[in-house]
């Protein structure tokens, strides 16, 4: 098998995203070079987040065409977050930021973890190298992506016959009669009792006083009159209403 046919029969085989020395990888767009990200992108808070990106052009590349690739966010000319050399990641980002990109490849994607509600901002990738002819040569997204950071799904149980609220020790729950009931690891501190038993309480209370408050002052009224206190008191009391013998 000849040579020139063992490279054709090679040339599928080769990735068709890969960077060679000396070759281009020409836009689809007419364009002479370009970064291609997604429009938009959103996750949840507290997750994470994979912004794809891809590159083209008609350059020819040096022998080592040094290929960085940088992020920036907020807006076109926006502070830099990334950059694979010299390596740099914002203090904001510290931890939070890993790139899935080789340097033979013209696509990866950004992966920022541990999502904040601060990060809902627009990211630019910067593709940067050295051609054969024109020296370095940097283009950048234009449009950038815009993300969107959602809130966590939170999680609520709900209990069909009370409403109860859980410490790592204590809880406390309302009943369905309106009362209180506080206690650790499942113990009530005391009884519930209903509205009815209360108000019944109270108003026979109140009932006792108001008649002991009403003998005292008729007794009182018939002493100022002179009645004698055998006839207040009955046979066998004295006037302070105590049994004589």
């Amino acid at each position: 098998m000849g040579l020139p046919l063992l490279l054709l029969l090679l040339l599928p085989l080769l990735p068709p995203a890969s960077l060679q020395a000396g070759g281009s990888a020409k836009c689809t767009s007419n364009l002479d070079y370009e970064v291609k990200q997604p429009a938009r992108l959103s996750a949840p808070e507290g997750g994470s987040i994979d912004i794809p990106f891809s590159f083209c052009h008609s350059l020819e590349l040096a022998s080592d065409p040094k290929v960085r690739i940088s992020w920036r966010w907020k807006d076109y000319h926006g502070e830099f977050i990334y950059s694979t050399t010299p390596p740099f990641t914002h203090e904001d980002f510290k931890n939070r930021l890993s790139l899935n990109w080789t340097k033979d490849q013209r696509n990866g994607s950004l992966r920022i973890s541990n999502l904040r509600r601060e990060d809902g901002r627009s990211y630019f990738c910067r593709v940067q190298l050295t051609t054969r002819n024109e020296g370095e040569k940097m283009w950048q997204s234009i449009e950038g992506t815009k993300l969107t950071i959602t809130r966590a799904t939170e999680k609520t149980t709900k209990d069909p016959t009370s409403t109860t609220s859980t410490t790592s020790t204590t809880s406390t729950s309302t009943t369905t009669d309106g009362l209180g009931v506080s206690g650790d690891k499942g113990r009530s501190e005391f009884w519930p009792f209903s509205k009815e038993v209360v108000v019944s309480m109270a108003v026979v209370s109140t009932v006792l006083k108001i008649a002991i408050l009403g003998l005292m002052i008729y007794l009182r009224w018939k002493r100022s009159k002179g009645v004698p206190a055998e006839l207040l008191c009955g046979p066998g009391l004295s006037k302070d209403g105590l049994r004589v013998g």
